[in-house]
């Protein structure tokens, strides 16, 4: 006879938030069907997707459908490609682009490929959603969305024509790799983001199977610069209470030749993401500038005139004090035999998390501090 299934995979055991299994007597069951109404049924397949670990209880609370819910709204990037006339253009190939943000996204579209296809022969069903996620969300949502608007925005014909291409190709990838976990939404955007009606559904497009020499190393170390300068810029900003409409300059103190081209080539994309202002280069740190520590390379930010260093000192001093206290009440708790005895597993992993958070954060305005002790 025939064998039914060679590949079975099983399901873990649904618990409530608190790990508790669901049972009526405890009024703690969640109904799929009321859940779907309210969040769709693609954010709750999303959900149960990124919980599904193997061996591992799914712990389901709403929050996290909520969460997985927001990813379906972040595709309104769809939005922006149309906005933007990226729709496929005829005879495109990715391996002909030309300029370093698309020769860098295609290197990373085929590397989620890879890990989606790879996770999903596996069965390990969360490590496909998460990358999904980290994908979606923070590579071509956050990053090359962002710094394509410049391009798209700007004069040069054949980079924006290349660019659109290449963001339409990259729409469509996402589209396929997602579609097995959020068939709904997937298919709709399918049959809407083309220039014309498609020939045939989402779910019989072929899968991406993408070559590894979409790589680009030369164009994956600059992005990435530019990338970790903005990420380390805006963590800057928001630490030292830099105003939303403040322009600082971004000083290049020590780089490489490679970085220094790097970072001027890309100047009006930092510009754009960071809220800066001019880009240039000094033989040392001048006064009134943080020093940003840039993947080896020593940069600076310009806040000279733009905060209250005095009056930083003393809040930064403040939420040092709270944190260090907030850590030694529940390190205090934890080192309790009585309370580690007592209390339910998920209270003791919350406690030992929030002194891990405590932690964290002291030492990391500690560092902001001492950065601004360097301003006088």
């Amino acid at each position: 006879g025939q064998v039914p299934f060679r590949r079975v995979f099983i399901n873990a055991l649904i618990r409530d938030a608190a790990g508790a299994k669901m049972s009526k007597s405890k009024g703690n069951v969640m109904d799929p069907l009321e859940l779907v109404d309210q969040y769709g049924a693609d954010a709750l397949r999303f959900t149960m997707v990124a919980l599904s670990g193997q061996a591992r209880d799914v712990r389901l609370a709403t929050p996290r459908i909520e969460g997985y819910r927001n990813l379906g709204t972040k595709l309104n990037a769809a939005r922006f490609c149309e906005m933007n006339e990226c729709v496929a253009a005829p005879g495109f190939d990715p391996a002909t682009a030309r300029h370093t943000l698309n020769r860098w996204i295609r290197g990373e579209t085929a590397a989620a490929a890879r890990e989606v296809t790879a996770a999903l022969d596996a069965c390990a069903f969360d490590v496909a959603a998460t990358t999904l996620y980290r994908f979606i969300w923070n590579v071509f949502c956050d990053w090359f969305v962002e710094f394509a608007k410049p391009i798209l925005g700007g004069d040069d014909a054949e980079a924006k024509a290349e660019t659109r291409a290449m963001a339409a190709w990259v729409l469509e990838t996402i589209l396929k790799l997602l579609h097995p976990v959020s068939p709904f939404i997937t298919e709709e955007l399918w049959a809407k983001t083309a220039a014309r009606p498609r020939d045939t559904l989402l779910i019989t497009a072929p899968w991406p199977d993408l070559p590894h020499s979409y790589h680009d190393a030369e164009a994956a170390a600059e992005i990435d610069l530019v990338i970790a300068a903005v990420t380390e810029g805006r963590s800057v900003r928001a630490e030292l209470n830099v105003p939303p409409g403040a322009r600082p300059d971004l000083i290049v103190v020590e780089a490489t030749d490679a970085q220094r081209a790097a970072l001027t080539a890309n100047a009006s994309v930092i510009a754009h993401t960071l809220r800066a202002g001019a880009l240039r280069s000094e033989p040392g740190l001048p006064d009134g500038a943080v020093a940003l520590i840039v993947n080896g390379a020593t940069l600076g930010l310009s806040v000279k005139g733009l905060i209250d260093i005095p009056a930083e000192k003393v809040r930064l001093a403040k939420d040092i004090a709270a944190h260090a206290d907030n850590a030694a009440r529940t390190a205090k708790k934890l080192d309790n035999a009585d309370f580690i005895a007592r209390a339910p597993e998920e209270v003791v992993e919350e406690n030992r998390a929030r002194l891990a958070e405590a932690q964290q954060a002291k030492a990391r305005l500690k560092g902001v501090l001492a950065r601004l002790e360097t301003l006088g």
